[in-house]
């Protein structure tokens, strides 16, 4: 391709709307431009690099034998409520609804499984056709309400998904495992370093999850890590140690004054016990206003992926002023005792210790010796804690780590969730009707072309690996005004094609400096320059994008010199 006819342009400046490296970059060597909120175009530079990505998850998915197919983005809201995700409270508004001429409930397929399943009850019959994977590589659309970070978080993206089938759950746990490593290979040919986690299934559903992530500073998961036992989930899913409050004797309970005392530590202050002997109140609300009194212990943090997942994933907010007064909850000094008008989901925590500190409801004052079940119930008592850096890990009991990280992939145990909701059954070899047991498998293409930007990068702009890179060769032409040079790098530019190189021809009339700046910010792996003085030396430049230094390479050599380097 010849750069003076290439559709997009480099820009010089920083683009202020950008927020990561991966945002800047992709957008200064027109890879892509931005359409509307989280919604871009791909230009012929980014383009060529999504289809080498997607060739590699192609290559990897058909060696675990699967089948590509093409489901349409428009789906029928039938579907949906036949799984019972259309009126769920997730996907909620991220799902996009719509009617069609006819009047008919359609909506943008954010996922797929609803659709494949559909097809899977009509082309599977028997355990005799099992296991079986489909996939595809297909546009989706996800009304994301916070897009941001350019490619990391879209509202339409690109994602080869895949769907697995199985007579039974050995089958599926099998299979799993060749998926899981299918995954690790197509991130490492394509340049980027990954690690699973545990992870939660989401709006998704199933049960076992991983995600695999790349660590980046500007990631929106936090991960949590053990260096001892490997151990690693996402924040959303960790777990740890909790530990255990004093337990004694059930006391009465006695209210004190706190005057002033509305946080944990000031409570437990003027008291006189450890944050772990009280109560700690946070309060949020659903889209319909509704409060919810999530309590966990004092010394621990609520994670709000826990909450709305044990609340059946309702999209949560805080609770707004008007919303608790309206509750009768007094903030600072709210009580599990004797509240109404809201639910009460509590952490595992309170029922590990008794006689704790929480709030009278009364401003001013708190309750001691507050116990559970005796003085207050809940309508949940599960899992919502947050896991944070030094909290034990639940395996070896070391101190736990997090950090930040950018989901690049995703592979989850679906089960019968869908199968048996849209009645997707085939025939065992008993005869009886069984319901598939299934296997989700996403990955995200725009997201790894990000990644891949956010792993391989410098001050002057991205270092593509080679196997993803949008050309193998980046050609530059100096001296355009000089006839000798035109006609040398014009035959040299046809001899690269023909020995079947990819290669990014500079003709433009620019100067060496213009030139050698968008080589280095597009990043092609090796930059061939021809000039006057080369040609006198029967030669060309050689340089690889990762390296500084510059050779010579004879003409009769270049060929080899090429492939050498880009192997």
């Amino acid at each position: 391709m010849r750069f003076s006819t290439m559709f997009g342009r480099t820009w010089r400046e920083i683009p202020s709307e950008a927020e990561t490296e991966s945002h800047r970059l992709s957008l200064r060597a027109a890879l892509v431009r931005q359409i509307a909120a989280g919604i871009y175009a791909y230009l012929p530079l980014g383009w060529r690099v999504l289809r080498k990505i997607t060739q590699i998850m192609r290559e990897e998915m058909d060696a675990v034998d699967g089948q590509e197919i093409s489901m349409p983005v428009v789906q029928p809201a039938e579907l949906w409520r036949a799984s019972g995700r259309y009126d769920a409270p997730a996907p909620g508004p991220a799902l996009l609804r719509f009617k069609d001429r006819g009047d008919h409930d359609m909506v943008l397929g954010m996922t797929h499984e609803e659709v494949v399943t559909a097809l899977a009850r009509q082309e599977i019959n028997s355990y005799r056709q099992l296991p079986l994977m489909v996939y595809q590589i297909q546009t989706k659309f996800r009304d994301e309400p916070r897009a941001r970070g350019g490619l990391i978080r879209v509202r339409e993206f690109v994602m080869k998904d895949g769907y697995s089938f199985h007579a039974d759950t050995n089958s599926l746990d099998t299979y799993f495992e060749r998926i899981h490593q299918a995954y690790l290979n197509v991130f490492a040919r394509c340049g980027v370093q990954v690690f699973a986690v545990e992870a939660d299934s989401g709006i998704f559903g199933g049960s076992q999850s991983y995600e695999f992530m790349v660590l980046s500073s500007i990631g929106e998961d936090t991960l949590v890590t053990c260096a001892a036992c490997g151990y690693a989930a996402n924040a959303e899913k960790a777990t740890f140690v909790k530990g255990e409050a004093a337990k004694g004797d059930l006391l009465p309970i006695e209210k004190v004054a706190t005057p002033g005392a509305s946080t944990i530590q000031a409570v437990a202050a003027m008291v006189g016990v450890p944050t772990r002997q009280t109560l700690k109140a946070v309060f949020m609300s659903d889209l319909e206003g509704q409060v919810i009194f999530a309590l966990i212990r004092g010394d621990l943090e609520v994670n709000m992926t826990k909450l709305s997942n044990a609340l059946g994933g309702v999209e949560l907010h805080a609770s707004t002023t008007d919303e608790l007064k309206a509750a009768g909850i007094v903030p600072g000094f709210a009580s599990p005792v004797g509240v109404q008008n809201v639910r009460v989901i509590a952490d595992e925590s309170i029922t590990t210790g008794t006689n704790f500190v929480a709030g009278a409801n009364e401003p001013g004052f708190h309750l001691k010796n507050v116990n559970y079940p005796r003085d207050f119930t809940a309508e949940q008592v599960t899992d919502i804690a947050l896991a944070q850096d030094d909290d034990p890990c639940p395996n070896c009991g070391q101190p736990l780590r997090t950090s930040r990280g950018i989901e690049a992939g995703h592979i989850f145990k679906l089960g019968t969730k869908y199968s048996s909701a849209m009645e997707a059954t085939f025939l065992d070899s008993d005869g009886t009707a069984k319901p598939l047991v299934m296997g989700c498998y996403g990955m995200g293409t725009g997201r790894l072309l990000a990644c891949i930007i956010e792993q391989n990068y410098d001050e002057r702009g991205i270092i593509w690996p080679t196997s993803v890179a949008p050309f193998q060769v980046h050609l530059v032409s100096l001296g355009t005004n000089n006839p000798q040079v035109v006609e040398a790098a014009e035959v040299l530019y046809q001899e690269l094609l023909d020995g079947g190189f990819d290669v990014l021809y500079d003709d433009r009339a620019e100067s060496a400096g213009v030139k050698f700046k968008d080589a280095d910010l597009i990043g092609i792996p090796v930059r061939i320059t021809i000039s006057k003085r080369t040609i006198e030396a029967n030669s060309v430049e050689c340089k690889l994008r990762r390296g500084e230094s510059v050779e010579l390479v004879e003409r009769a050599q270049l060929a080899g010199w090429i492939r050498q380097a880009l192997a």
